[in-house]
C-alpha cells in the first residue's frame, strides 16, 4: 500500500527543479493573470480529494484531446495548438519557469485550444479518463544520465502503466530525445506497456516528423554535437 499524506494523496518521490532564476515581471504577470483561466480543471489533491475525472468533452467541445508530458518552454506546444485549432491540448510541466514562458507565447501566438497543468504529469493522469488522449509527446525530457538515477526516467512502469492507461486504443506517442541510452530504455520499457514502435529501419530514429518544430533543447544537443532521435508507437 502506498504511503499517504495528510490529504490523502499517495506519495510520490519528485526529481527535478519547480523554480529556477528569479522571474521577471512580464512573467509573473502572466502567472497571476492567465494560468487559472488556462486549467484544464481540478487536478491537485487539495481541490479533487475524491480523484473525480476531467470533463474533457465540456472542455474542448468534445474535439480530439492530446497531451504533452514536460513542455519545456512551451515552444512545441504552442506550435501544435496553432496547425491544429481542431484539437484540444493539455500540457504538464512543474518547473515554474517554463510554464511562465508558455504563457507569454500563449498570449503572442492567440491560441485558445491550450489547457496547462502546472504540475506533475502523474497528478493529471489521476484524473484523466481512461482511454481518452489521442496523442501524447515526451520530448527531450531529463536523462538523468547516471546509471543510479534510471528510475527517475519518465520511461519507467511508473509512468508507462498509467499513460498507456489514458491513451485510446491506435493512439500515437512521440518520444524524442538525443541521449542513446535513453533511446535504449524507451525501447526497452515503452513495448512491454501495450505499445507497438512504428519505426521500420534505423533511418526512421533520425527523421523528425512533418509537423516538428526544433525546440530549444534539440538546438542545444545539436550544438554539442549530440545527435537527436525521434521514436513513434502506437498504443495497441
Amino acid at each position: 500500500m502506498s504511503t499517504q499524506h495528510p490529504s490523502g494523496a499517495p506519495w510520490r518521490n519528485f526529481y527535478g527543479r519547480f523554480k529556477g532564476k528569479h522571474l521577471r515581471k512580464s512573467q509573473e504577470a502572466y502567472l497571476d493573470e492567465d494560468l487559472d483561466q488556462l486549467s484544464p480543471g481540478p487536478v491537485d489533491w487539495d481541490v479533487n480529494a475524491e480523484r473525480t475525472n476531467l470533463d474533457l468533452d465540456a472542455l474542448f467541445g468534445g474535439r480530439d484531446v492530446w497531451l504533452e508530458i514536460g513542455f519545456g518552454g512551451g515552444e512545441h506546444l504552442v506550435h501544435q495548438a496553432a496547425r491544429n485549432p481542431d484539437v484540444g491540448i493539455i500540457g504538464a510541466e512543474p518547473y515554474i519557469n517554463g510554464v511562465a514562458m508558455l504563457l507569454g507565447k500563449i498570449r503572442e501566438a492567440g491560441v485558445d485550444n491550450l489547457r496547462v497543468h502546472p504540475g506533475d504529469a502523474r497528478d493529471l493522469f489521476d484524473v484523466l479518463p481512461a482511454a481518452s488522449i489521442s496523442r501524447a509527446f515526451l520530448l527531450y525530457p531529463d536523462p538523468w544520465p547516471k546509471k543510479r538515477h534510471h528510475r527517475r526516467r519518465f520511461v519507467t512502469p511508473e509512468h508507462l502503466e498509467p499513460l498507456a492507461e489514458k491513451l485510446k486504443p491506435g493512439a500515437i506517442f512521440r518520444v524524442a530525445t538525443d541521449i542513446p541510452d535513453y533511446v535504449r530504455q524507451t525501447l526497452e520499457q515503452v513495448p512491454r506497456h501495450g505499445f507497438e514502435w512504428l519505426a521500420e529501419a534505423p533511418a526512421d530514429w533520425r527523421e523528425p516528423w512533418d509537423d516538428w518544430i526544433s525546440t530549444r533543447y534539440e538546438q542545444k544537443a545539436l550544438r554539442e554535437g549530440r545527435v537527436p532521435h525521434y521514436l513513434t508507437f502506437r498504443r495497441r
